[in-house]
């Protein structure tokens, strides 16, 4: 099976070369396609670096991988749709996200272009994994290995679950590892905007941690437990259970 290895910290990030590590020992075939400076928090925007719509990419050989690899200037969610509409030496099986400098957790996950990578590769039919190592500004150096090491442990999961399956999947930065949980979506997630100053016409957005309570069993809980998460994705849908009879127009 062929993969596809992306990110949206970058092509030089040690947690993609990480990624692209557990792919190959599991045995899949792997090409990697990431951006080429870091595009966080990009979602699945399908935007390219440049403004006449082309999409730059330059060859890259990375330490310690014999794979073909590109680094690519446009976000994360373009590169997934390109090599699901067979770019990058043709259509991957799968598409796998990461592994991110910090957890991705809760409905927040919305915002994220690690995750938006892997949502995208869903709603052009191709299974796809997002993967973060719950990292903090102020934590110890980043456990790759131990992400990685779980990652292998998962993939087999995600390749004999149905086509277009989507998985995000969170590892906490601790080298024991409680176990795999499923877990549901936290409200927020563990880090929120709040607005600080409303000062001449200016809005300014500050990153905290977030406040409430965690509630038992979701995914921002379980990782403060020690637990590594898995949560099964959904991308845009139609919501049967909200609709209601319309008026009649016109009259």
């Amino acid at each position: 099976m062929r993969a596809l290895i992306t990110n949206d910290d970058g092509i030089d990030s040690p947690g993609l070369a990480a990624l692209a590590l557990a792919a190959l020992d599991r045995g899949l075939e792997v090409v990697v396609a990431a951006p080429a400076t870091q595009a966080s928090g990009t979602s699945a925007s399908v935007a390219a670096v440049g403004d006449d719509g082309k999409v730059v990419s330059e060859r890259r050989s990375l330490p310690g991988l014999d794979v073909e690899a590109y680094a690519v200037a446009a976000h994360p969610g373009l590169i997934s749709l390109i090599a699901c509409r067979g770019g990058f030496g043709g259509k991957p099986d799968v598409v796998l996200s990461g592994i991110n400098l910090g957890a991705n957790v809760g409905r927040a996950v919305l915002h994220s272009g690690t995750v938006g990578a892997a949502l995208t590769a869903h709603l052009n039919d191709v299974t796809a994994m997002a993967v973060s190592l719950d990292v903090g500004l102020d934590e110890p150096e980043p456990l790759w290995d131990k992400a990685g090491e779980v990652v292998r442990v998962v993939l087999p999961v995600l390749l004999e679950m149905p086509a277009a399956s989507v998985l995000s999947l969170n590892v906490p930065n601790i080298a024991d590892v409680r176990g795999l949980r499923w877990a549901e979506l936290a409200r927020f997630g563990t880090v929120q905007s709040r607005v600080d100053e409303l000062d001449d016409g200016q809005v300014e957005l500050v990153n905290v941690y977030s406040e409430e309570s965690l509630v038992p069993g979701t995914d921002a809980a379980l990782l403060a437990e020690g637990f590594a998460t898995v949560t099964a994705l959904r991308s845009v849908d139609r919501d049967v259970s909200s609709e209601r009879a319309l008026p009649a127009w016109p009259a």
